[in-house]
């Protein structure tokens, strides 16, 4: 499998008092950027990222010192043990949603400058300035990997976004690399089923700064001509905070609830952020980040709000 080269080196020296660095360790702990990226994008929680990949390394020193030197690329055998391990969580994730109170959102992550999750000292170690803020990141994609079926999600991710051949992604799903091959092209019909024409990031940060203000302003009318006839809003509290149990179909009537939170909360302040790579919004209340909200922009107009209210997917964002 392929070593692929990511930041992060290892101080410990090789030996006693020889300050040389240990080059196997170095891989290993430098290989922790790539796992966490991958992790995210598999799973859509960077929680479950940051366990998955912690259970990656635990099963790597639990192997005694030459079972680890048997093993030729430490890099590629930590990828394989991480997807597994993904590929198993995302099987008991969708038992687990059955009981999920509401819609499920993925977990937003925040611009890596604003995280919050650490003191001063520690941002540069926190996961989220670890996570590569691309295309493959936004909020719209992680929806529609989340449709997606275990196999699917771990076929695409590993060939499309990070480009192992299908014979490795095979070892990893357990399936022959035809059917992964297979696997892979439903899941990318799925997302060019889904992709609308994507307004240039310029416009998208326009419309939704002009959305926060006719929000803040409880313009009805300026909320509707901003969002399509056919928006969806979509809002997860995970049973923790109030929110709607049911997507919200409609311009109109997402102006008029999104109105009616104003109303229920005039305290409420609204900031425009960057959510999961692209422009967003953040309300807090009394400096605590309470609702974090990704948008999908086509054309001039918002086809798709996510609103997550979940205080558990919001430990990026509020100290």
């Amino acid at each position: 499998m392929h070593q692929r080269k990511v930041g992060g080196t290892m101080t410990t020296p090789s030996g006693p008092g020889d300050g040389r660095l240990d080059p196997e360790l170095s891989v290993i702990v430098s290989e922790r950027r790539q796992l966490i990226n991958l992790a995210y994008r598999l799973l859509g929680s960077l929680a479950e990222a940051e366990d998955a990949v912690q259970e990656t390394y635990t099963r790597w020193y639990a192997m005694s010192p030459r079972q680890q030197e048997a093993i030729e690329s430490p890099a590629a055998w930590l990828t394989k043990v991480a997807s597994r391990v993904c590929l198993d969580l995302l099987g008991s994730a969708r038992a687990r949603r059955e009981h999920y109170v509401g819609e499920w959102i993925p977990e937003p992550l925040p611009d890596r400058r604003e995280w919050v999750g650490g003191g001063p000292d520690e941002i540069t170690a926190d996961p989220a300035d670890r996570v590569t803020l691309d295309e493959s990141i936004t909020m719209a994609f992680l929806v529609v990997l989340d449709s997606m079926t275990p196999a699917e999600r771990v076929a695409f991710v590993l060939h499309d976004v990070f480009r192992y051949p299908f014979a490795e992604v095979a070892e990893i799903v357990g399936r022959t690399p035809a059917a992964c091959r297979q696997l892979a092209t439903s899941a990318r019909r799925r997302v060019r089923a889904s992709q609308a024409a994507a307004a240039p990031a310029v416009r998208r940060a326009s419309v939704v700064r002009d959305f926060r203000q006719a929000w803040e302003a409880k313009d009805i009318e300026a909320l509707i001509g901003l969002l399509a006839p056919d928006a969806t809003g979509i809002a997860d509290g995970g049973g923790l905070v109030s929110a709607v149990l049911h997507p919200i179909e409609g311009g109109e009537q997402i102006a008029r609830y999104m109105v009616g939170i104003i109303d229920l909360a005039p305290d409420l302040v609204i900031l425009e952020r960057t959510v999961n790579g692209q422009p967003g919004l953040v309300a807090q209340q009394d400096g605590v980040t309470v609702l974090v909200m990704a948008v999908d922009v086509a054309g001039d107009r918002i086809k798709h709000l996510w609103a997550v209210r979940n205080p558990d997917k919001l430990r990026p964002w509020t100290g």
